[in-house]
């Protein structure tokens, strides 16, 4: 709401200041500071409102993927139960492992989206309503279905069914699953001007005819040493500060934006999974 009165006290200011000038004849060529001042404080508006609506989408996608992990062990759970409740258990000993195993990956998952979730809010400087009641209702609910998984398993163990063997690889594949999605947030970039990225070994400038016409490109064997590492899910801003920018890799225009001018202060990145979705590695080449 803030952000709105400032908006219209702006706008109104811009409007007086406008009309003072058109009879001052000459002075109407003058610039108007109070005019710069509604376009930061639009844009300013428009970021903050970007970013809200990128987290917000997250969330309901992680929301989604959790609930379909649900549905997955409770399908497995029914097959696991039909499946010990015959005569001939040992017969289906191996599949029941099986199962069982699912059941703990997709818990895994679940566990560590959650502990995510909750990290990413608290982090986070945005206010979504709402949103921390969810994960908690998300949180009881896995707890439920973690007492409902030891007792099914404490059944199973009762037919002479050995899963004490499925414990290490619960933890194997939750250690798994956090180092996965660590990987996925993971992304790097590069900025420098061309003689310095050539000098890094990061870029080349290929084809031409007597040093004319050559394309810049990404060496094959690019210096990684010399990329910056960054979480996406953390770090939706590049700092540039240079008069000209452009980025060098592939990535889809309508997932960023550079801002300002003369200096170009940094590039903000609306949508990150689009952005990094393209390449993992960003270059930014700088006059």
């Amino acid at each position: 709401m803030k952000i709105f009165k400032t908006l219209a006290a702006a706008f109104i200011l811009s409007l007086s200041l406008v009309s003072l000038q058109s009879c001052g004849g000459d002075k109407e060529k003058e610039i108007n500071p109070l005019a710069d001042s509604l376009k930061t404080v639009n844009g300013n508006l428009n970021g903050q409102l970007s970013e809200k609506e990128a987290a917000l989408q997250e969330f309901i996608n992680s929301f989604n993927e959790i609930q379909e992990n649900l549905n997955a062990i409770k399908d497995k759970e029914k097959i696991v139960t039909n499946a010990s409740s015959g005569a001939d258990v040992k017969s289906k000993e191996s599949q029941i492992k099986e199962d069982i195993q699912a059941i703990y990956d997709l818990m895994a998952k679940n566990k560590n989206r959650i502990g995510s979730l909750s990290k990413k809010l608290k982090d986070s400087n945005l206010k979504i309503e709402g949103m921390q009641k969810m994960i908690e209702n998300l949180q009881a609910s896995l707890n439920q279905k973690d007492t409902e998984i030891s007792d099914l398993k404490s059944k199973i163990e009762s037919l002479n069914i050995e899963l004490a063997s499925l414990n290490t690889n619960y933890q194997q594949a939750e250690t798994e699953s956090e180092h996965k999605t660590e990987e996925l947030n993971t992304a790097y970039y590069a900025i420098g001007t061309s003689k310095e990225l050539k000098e890094k070994n990061v870029i080349t400038k290929e084809g031409g005819f007597i040093g004319i016409g050559k394309s810049t490109k990404i060496k094959a064997d690019f210096n990684k040493d010399y990329f910056t590492k960054i979480d996406i899910t953390k770090t939706t801003t590049i700092n540039i500060g240079a008069k000209k920018a452009k980025i060098l890799t592939n990535h889809p225009s309508s997932s960023y934006k550079f801002v300002g001018q003369k200096p170009i202060e940094k590039i903000e990145i609306s949508n990150p999974a689009d952005f990094w979705g393209a390449s993992k590695y960003c270059v930014i080449i700088i006059d």
